[in-house]
């Protein structure tokens, strides 16, 4: 995470203050651990798979996400701190052990979400779950549908492209709904992205059939060092599942300083200040993130 921080600029912004201290982030995935970087800010779980009370990760996948949006990188002292160390997760479990599950627990743990958004205090959701576009009509529309329903409710969505690139239109579901942002990853092309069990090139990209351009920005996602599920460890991932919490932590962080911004404005913040790294527009979106653009 410390490269990723230098990279997006977002240790400048921390040693501004800017923590994403007040906001909460909504993280749908395999649960959350209880590891010490995220001291007492997990302030809500919901289990749409199991139905279980009590905070748990049975994959890694969600306490991985939640770490790089929230962490406080105090068991690494402070080598892989979050994007805002300062902000609260709501874990809803929505896939189970395998990193598998069913659109209607989605789509009802969407819905549950927007019925508690104002108890949560939830600014943010953050998806880093990918649907193939292979899957049944309905269950697209459904999704994509309920998705457009939570944008318009006031919570920004941040989704993943994906990891079925390089080839063009293999952007995943719900990174295709036209309103969300989406994110691929900036660092796909690294050299070590073959020994992660990576494609070269692996970011989901555009266009879609709808001819929306896709991903909107891209962020570092290959090898990301973030909060395991044993014993307040630290575990390896890659993909864009990691690089879309970049992006919900920097957004936390914009909505600290300034918390009036609507999803829209926030989605034309990241399109006015993201950096351009050469590559098409169907692969990189707008650009890369960079928080101190983005905050300024």
């Amino acid at each position: 995470m410390e490269q990723v921080r230098r990279v997006t600029h977002a240790d400048e912004a921390h040693k501004l203050g800017y923590i994403g201290n007040g906001v909460t982030v909504a993280v749908m995935d395999t649960g959350i651990a209880s590891h010490i970087d995220f001291g007492q800010r997990t302030i809500g779980f919901v289990d749409a798979v199991y139905g279980r009370k009590k905070p748990y990760d049975d994959n890694g996948h969600g306490t991985h996400v939640s770490g790089i949006i929230a962490g406080s990188g105090f068991a690494g002292r402070g080598r892989y701190t979050g994007m805002a160390p300062g902000a609260s997760i709501l874990s809803v479990k929505v896939l189970d052990r395998m990193g598998k599950g069913n659109t209607k627990q989605v789509v009802q743990a969407l819905r549950w979400l927007m019925e508690h958004k104002e108890e949560y205090r939830v600014r943010i959701l953050n998806i880093s779950v990918g649907m193939l576009a292979t899957a049944r009509e309905e269950e697209q529309k459904l999704l994509l549908a309920t998705m457009e329903e939570v944008w318009d409710a006031g919570i920004v969505v941040v989704a993943a492209a994906g990891n079925n690139g390089p080839r063009e239109s293999s952007i995943t579901i719900p990174g295709l709904c036209k309103t969300i942002i989406t994110v691929g990853s900036s660092d796909d092309d690294a050299v070590n992205v073959r020994s992660l069990g990576l494609m070269k090139g692996y970011s989901g990209r555009g266009p879609t059939g709808s001819c929306v351009m896709k991903p909107e920005i891209v962020a570092p996602g290959t090898a990301i060092i973030s909060c395991g599920r044993n014993a307040n460890s630290y575990e390896v991932k890659s993909g864009t599942s990691m690089a879309t919490p970049v992006v919900a932590g920097a957004i936390a962080v914009l909505l600290e300083k300034r918390p009036r911004l609507k999803p829209a404005e926030v989605k034309l913040r990241l399109y006015e200040t993201s950096v351009d790294i050469g590559k098409p527009r169907e692969t990189q979106g707008w650009g890369r993130l960079d928080v101190m653009r983005l905050i300024s």
